[in-house]
């Protein structure tokens, strides 16, 4: 069974989400919905904002 791949998916890896985590105040969990939710792009900018807002 192929996985999806392209552009709408918006999962993060381990090592994503982890970079993430370290460059913002977010959780490696919390990057991965970020991401779910806003795609990829945005779930940095997001997470920046967190930074920001704390």
């Amino acid at each position: 069974m192929a996985t999806k791949q392209g552009k709408n998916d918006n999962r993060l890896s381990d090592k994503e989400a982890m970079h993430i985590a370290e460059t913002t105040d977010v959780s490696p969990g919390q990057a991965k919905e970020l991401a779910e939710k806003r795609g990829k792009d945005e779930a940095e900018k997001e997470a920046r904002n967190f930074k920001a807002e704390g």
